[in-house]
């Protein structure tokens, strides 16, 4: 196959998706794909053997949940318009309103639907201002209970997204200790609370068993439906970036130009200021990876390898699926890597390649 490409590899991807099998049984929370995370539906149908549904952050991700992925459909935004409400609801099982402002807004339309309210505890785990829920002045969601508790007839559900890549067991117990202690009151009334995604629970060494006996604890305790929202969890180290180095320079350092680009390929990488990562990272060979696009920080890292980088070499970034994928672009017209899929019993298959026509159609 021609590069740049993207590959899931199944084999890499199962252990996760068994993992979180392991802990909806233990538990008894029930697990929801965050598409906002990863959206690529071709591998929906076998991540659905292990997962409960999808939850979304838009109109279109509710439409590709409720189609592509079995099980349940939630649909939250930060704000809907009006011309989208009819199609939400008709796509969506649960209705999630960012505000009180929204569900009073749309109190007529969603009459009868399940409804929902994001609540925000006021805190987070994230430590980048640009993906903390509970930085100042934040809009994600309501932060004052004693307003919840007024509308509280009005909703079965409470939404609360606030571990950001938190790979502590520990961290965790004391954010949900904070949610209960600041939300007790109300949170008996409800019949589900979402605790959100960004829990790195499929992590090596994580204490899935204290995970599950906190889980069941917590939804005992208030008698709820607990729902995860595993992004990162599910799909982590799942998938890689493959491209082929076109050209090298030496300008101070080796310099290696692959058929990719950074900023358009693993944007989430270059927005957070993180280097990509390649396996194994090691050699007595330095150089640094550069994408092909005219931004002069298109740089994917630097990196050590067992022999000098030369034309038509071929290199493996990791970990490129959550946040990765959903945000590939089309900026300088670098072509957009295609999907490949590496099946259970080792076959690859490409189900997905895009060129100038797809280029073209993004614009007018």
């Amino acid at each position: 196959m021609q590069t740049p490409y993207y590959l899931i590899d199944k084999s890499r991807l199962l252990p996760n998706l068994q993992k979180i099998a392991w802990l909806r049984e233990a538990s008894g929370a029930k697990a929801l794909l965050a598409l906002k995370c990863f959206a690529t539906w071709s591998v929906f149908d076998f991540m659905a053997d292990y997962m409960d549904g999808s939850t979304s952050s838009s109109l279109y991700e509710v439409k590709l949940g409720h189609t592509r992925f079995p099980g349940e459909t939630h649909a939250y935004s930060v704000a809907y318009a009006d011309h989208e409400m009819a199609e939400v609801l008709a796509h969506s099982d649960k209705i999630i309103f960012n505000s009180i402002g929204q569900l009073n807004k749309f109190a007529g339309a969603a009459q009868g639907h399940v409804r929902g309210l994001r609540a925000n505890p006021g805190v987070s785990t994230s430590g980048f201002d640009l993906a903390d829920p509970a930085r100042p002045f934040s809009r994600l969601g309501e932060s004052d209970p004693a307003r919840i508790a007024e509308v509280a007839d009005r909703i079965s559900g409470l939404m609360f997204h606030n571990n950001c890549e938190n790979d502590s067991f520990e961290r965790f117990d004391e954010m949900l200790t904070l949610i209960e202690d600041r939300f007790g009151a109300v949170l008996p009334s409800m019949e589900w609370v979402s605790l959100g995604g960004g829990i790195h629970f499929t992590g090596d060494g994580y204490p899935l068993d204290r995970l599950a006996a906190r889980l069941k604890a917590f939804a005992a305790r208030f008698g709820v439906q607990v729902y995860l929202e595993p992004g990162e969890a599910a799909i982590t180290g799942a998938a890689t970036l493959e491209v082929t180095v076109l050209d090298t320079m030496f300008n101070g350092k080796n310099l290696a130009i692959v058929d990719s680009s950074i900023e358009a390929h693993m944007l989430d990488l270059l927005i957070y200021r993180e280097s990509a990562k390649i396996s194994p990272d090691t050699g007595p060979h330095e150089w640094m990876i550069c994408g092909k696009s005219c931004l002069a920080g298109d740089i994917f890292g630097e990196f050590r390898f067992d022999a000098p980088l030369q034309a038509g070499d071929r290199i493996s970034f990791q970990d490129a699926a959550g946040y990765t994928m959903v945000k590939k672009n089309w900026f300088n017209g670098v072509k957009m890597p295609g999907i490949a899929i590496r099946e259970l019993d080792g076959t690859t298959r490409l189900v997905r390649d895009f060129g100038y026509d797809d280029f073209a159609a993004a614009l007018s």
